[in-house]
């Protein structure tokens, strides 16, 4: 009886591996029959970005591939998002793929056919609109999955979810959108996603390549402002008034000696960048008020609440010294992006299916953010990088992102859409 139980559990096992074996050659042979269509979906939306919550032809692109593919479709979702649900041929878990869809306010910088030469007014200025950060190829590889698991519909154990998301890159000002006004709206819920992945290129990482890493991977983002008062004056007589500009160069100091001397850099990273400077219209007057902004990045939960407490306290208690005022606001864009350590392990084998053992490696954490750990608070969630950057290229010679110069080489994007496919196969297993 014993070495009938014996012999029947090797042979599951057998079964078991040739299964997983035949499901990713079938994914293989699938995605290199669509691989021109995904180069050239991902072409034609590098060449007409939208920005956040305005991804109305964007959309309605990825709307109809997904209707055309049979798709249950939910549109306008955290204003201009798009969900398609796919349901396989048995029941089973449920799964989120994610992909994001927004370009950014930068003018592009290059001789490619399908450069952008779109414009658009953001913060009041008139400015060129490009995918400099890579989400025309997200999108493009998520349609290119969805095509390749619709094909194998029959053989999916349960449900895959497609959140195509706007405003990554953060909504208008005074408006909600991506991925917290997803969650808000129960993008998580109906149907209720068990584990949720997600893909980000990067201009300098090798094609053909996946980088992860379990834990923090990208950095929590708050956006500040410090508000100075003091006292205007004319500028031949600094004593008769309080020099905000003069506050505001201390304060930037004092910021700097939060990072230096009182975070423990040893156990996360923390970045503190004043971005913005405005004050006075005239060369000769002191003015009455000035106002500095910038971005907060932290790898750590806790850090990220200490260093908040931090700048408070040091822009209110340098103003005070110089007998000026200094009103503080803190507006957290996203949360620190967490792979768990467990789905990590579990599902580390689908990357390698998708690009080969040998090409895929472990990675550090980055002061990047993203607001795909909205997500993570909800599920356990799994964020990894693939390669954008043209084989034999230096790293210094790479454009980084969100710079008019940034550069994809679209060739291998048939690596996310693999390792999308056999992460869906393998959860499922």
């Amino acid at each position: 009886m014993k070495r009938t139980l014996a012999l029947l559990l090797v042979l599951l096992s057998v079964s078991s591996v040739s299964f997983a074996n035949d499901t990713s050659r079938d994914i293989d042979a699938a995605t290199a029959k669509i691989m021109a269509k995904v180069v050239e979906w991902r072409r034609h939306l590098h060449q007409y970005p939208e920005l956040g919550n305005s991804e109305v032809k964007t959309a309605k692109y990825v709307e109809d591939h997904l209707r055309r593919l049979g798709f249950e479709v939910r549109t306008g979702v955290a204003k201009t998002g798009v969900v398609g649900i796919l349901k396989g041929g048995q029941p089973g878990p449920v799964i989120g793929l994610r992909a994001d869809m927004d370009g950014l306010p930068v003018t592009e910088r290059n001789s490619l056919p399908f450069a952008s030469k779109e414009t658009a007014e953001f913060n009041g200025q008139k400015t060129g609109i490009m995918h400099a950060c890579g989400h025309d190829t997200h999108v493009a590889m998520l349609m290119g999955a969805a095509e390749v698991l619709a094909g194998m519909k029959d053989a999916i154990k349960g449900t895959v979810v497609f959140i195509f998301q706007p405003a990554e890159e953060g909504p208008p000002a005074g408006e909600e959108g991506g991925a917290p006004l997803m969650v808000k709206e129960g993008v998580m819920d109906n149907p209720k996603i068990d584990a949720i992945f997600g893909i980000h290129i990067n201009s300098q990482t090798e094609i053909g390549t996946i980088k992860y890493k379990a834990g923090a991977i990208m950095a929590s983002s708050d956006w500040f402002q410090i508000k100075i008062k003091g006292k205007q004056t004319h500028g031949a007589y600094p004593w008769a008034g309080v020099d905000p500009i003069a506050v505001g160069t201390q304060i930037y100091t004092g910021l700097q000696m939060i990072v230096a001397r009182q975070s423990e850099l040893t156990k996360a990273p923390v970045v503190i960048t004043v971005g913005r400077w405005n004050a006075g219209i005239r060369e000769n007057i002191i003015p009455e008020e000035m106002t500095m902004a910038g971005t907060i990045r932290t790898l750590d939960p806790d850090m990220q609440k200490d260093v908040h407490e931090k700048i408070r306290r040091t822009a209110t208690n340098i103003a005070e010294s110089m007998g000026a005022t200094a009103e503080v606001s803190i507006d957290t864009k996203t949360l620190v992006t967490f792979n768990d350590p467990e789905l990590v392990k579990k599902m580390v084998p689908s990357l390698e299916k998708a690009a080969g053992k040998e090409n895929v490696r472990l990675t550090e954490w980055v002061t990047g953010a993203e607001d795909f750990s909205y997500f993570h608070q909800k599920v356990p969630g799994f964020y990894f990088q693939v390669g954008g950057m043209p084989k034999g290229k230096s790293v210094k010679d790479a454009a980084p992102h969100h710079t008019p110069d940034f550069y994809i080489d679209d060739s291998r994007l048939d690596v996310g859409v693999k390792a999308f496919a056999n992460i869906v196969f393998d959860y499922i297993k």
